[in-house]
């Protein structure tokens, strides 16, 4: 969504629960599904763990996908805490996921075009993070904590590079507010 601005710190969470959820999944979890991968070039150095994910516009077919047991009880809730404290009630959530840059790897600049990208609030929260991580927006480098929260306007063009010797992992989900769901 169009943010004023690249970029919208929402604040701190309390993400500890479920960064202890999904260091516990398994490599073969996290190879489970490919689908961003293998459809996004820009996501070629990247692994998931796919909670909800959804395709169509605008007919949106939402679906719980292979992630969602085993991190439903610690991202459900933090997703409606953020949810509850900065945006309308009634929407959707979309899309959610662990998503993991490995140590070296590069999301190239884009944007994100499909139209449910255009209607939904993309929220990031850091659970693993190093020095040599840079996430890009609009050329310019912004570093995220672990422990906070944040919107990005993923209408600009971003990046991230991974130049530390640690994989990055960040929770991310798409909320579509409640006008928005209703234009759908």
């Amino acid at each position: 969504m169009d943010i004023e601005g690249p970029l919208r710190k929402l604040g701190p969470v309390d993400s500890a629960p479920l960064i202890d959820a999904v260091l516990a999944m398994s490599e073969e979890d996290w190879q489970a599904q490919q689908y961003r991968q293998n459809a996004y070039s820009v996501h070629e150095h990247t692994q998931s763990l796919v909670m909800v994910f959804c395709q169509g516009w605008p007919e949106l077919q939402i679906s719980k996908e292979p992630s969602w047991e085993p991190l439903e009880d610690t991202a459900v809730p933090l997703m409606h805490h953020i949810i509850d404290n900065f945006y309308p009630a009634g929407g959707t959530i979309i899309r959610a996921m662990a998503a993991k840059l490995k140590s070296g790897g590069v999301i190239a600049p884009h944007r994100d075009s499909h139209l449910s990208f255009v209607h939904s609030h993309r929220i990031h929260i850091p659970l693993t993070t190093n020095p040599g991580v840079r996430f890009m927006i609009n050329g310019r480098p912004h570093r995220f904590t672990v422990g906070e929260a944040y919107e990005i306007n993923n209408q600009m063009n971003h990046s991230v590079m991974n130049s530390g010797s640690d994989d990055r992992i960040t929770f991310i989900f798409d909320y579509l507010p409640p006008k928005s769901a209703e234009a759908v």
